[in-house]
């Protein structure tokens, strides 16, 4: 938009119901009925497709991944959102997260911080990905169609899904493996592997980490240390309750 353009043409109210579709992932359809029954309300035509990331397909640029409140809090106890996003962000450049929920609830949590919360938040805009807190399922339905419109009456544009980029070097997959690990993410881990130039080398080096990596101290290194030593105890027992004493026949030389 430039410097000239106003917002009036994306406030205006018309009468005409133009034609428009979003692309749903079909798990997104099963888990959201409410929001793609009001999609369909609104007349939005919902086209509903097995994708690799993102659950709403706004335009061949725009992308939006949906999360409550509670589902996001949950997903950074595993790690697993940033790497998501960051995929999602380059096939669509304008990849954002939806956060359904009430914000303040996140005080409510104990076994996440509130500043865990708005740290990841933060990482996550500083890194270009938006982020868009609705209400309720009605807000979400409201800003989808508003979205839509903006993208394709305003831009003229079409909703496309593109793949997304997979590990097409050793690099990506080197950054992609360590970047798996808790409370690890892409920044540091290329500033592991800038360190230590091999993820093996790095992993067997995990107690130097806080000496040698900025924004690594010793919780995350310890907290890794378990994740790497502790026997698999079967699925049910997750990423949340990994207090276990650790096995010393498994300690890392």
């Amino acid at each position: 938009m430039s410097g000239s353009e106003t917002l009036v043409p994306y406030l205006r109210e018309k009468n005409d119901k133009p034609d428009l579709t979003i692309i749903v992932d079909s798990r997104e359809a099963s888990n959201a009925p409410k929001v793609i029954k009001g999609l369909k309300e609104c007349g939005i035509n919902v086209k509903v497709e097995n994708m690799e990331k993102g659950d709403y397909i706004l335009s061949d640029v725009c992308a939006v991944e949906r999360k409550t409140v509670h589902d996001f809090v949950h997903t950074l106890t595993h790690r697993y959102l940033f790497e998501q996003l960051f995929k999602l962000k380059e096939a669509y450049p304008k990849a954002l997260i939806l956060l359904e929920g009430y914000m303040p609830t996140i005080y409510r949590f104990s076994r996440i911080q509130p500043t865990a919360v708005w740290g990841a938040l933060f990482n996550l805009a500083k890194n270009g990905i938006a982020i868009v807190n609705t209400a309720s399922y009605k807000e979400t339905v409201d800003f989808l169609c508003v979205a839509a419109r903006q993208e394709q009456i305003m831009e003229k544009r079409t909703p496309t899904i593109h793949p997304v980029k997979k590990c097409e070097n050793l690099s990506d997959a080197q950054i992609f493996f360590l970047a798996s690990l808790p409370s690890i993410g892409r920044e540091k881990a290329i500033a592991i592997l800038k360190s230590y130039q091999t993820p093996l080398n790095a992993l067997i080096n995990v107690d130097d980490w806080p000496k040698t990596v900025y924004g690594i101290g010793q919780k995350i290194s310890s907290r890794i240390k378990e994740v790497l030593n502790m026997p698999f105890q079967g699925e049910q027992h997750g990423c949340g309750n990994m207090h276990h004493k650790e096995d010393p026949r498994s300690r890392l030389r």
